[in-house]
């Protein structure tokens, strides 16, 4: 036994272990409207999220289909960076492409 903790002991102190919890995460939406190209939406999956092709061609369908569909699920900042460089990108080449964030 080392000799902190058997000081301890025989001082009657309390070793008390703290419990990590699990970071939140948050959902990256996309959402459907009737004027961003279905190519800009699979470029933007596959680029800024990572996505395969095929993944990426059958998400955008999905978004398409249903109005909005989730992108990808992060850490905060991780799902706040995401979210920023989709509406910049959006932005930049003229799309009113809508991207949201919530927590899982």
């Amino acid at each position: 036994m080392s000799d902190t903790k058997k000081d301890r002991e025989e001082q009657g102190d309390l070793l008390v272990r703290e419990k990590t919890t699990k970071p939140k995460r948050y959902k990256v939406l996309l959402h459907n409207d009737d004027y961003t190209t279905m190519e800009f939406v699979v470029w933007v999956l596959q680029s800024i999220f990572k996505h395969t092709p095929a993944s990426s061609t059958r998400l955008m369908l999905a978004i398409h289909r249903k109005g909005v569909g989730v992108a990808g699920v992060y850490a905060k900042e991780i799902a706040e960076t995401r979210l920023e460089q989709t509406l910049a990108a959006a932005r930049d080449r003229g799309h009113p492409l809508q991207c949201t964030m919530e927590q899982e």
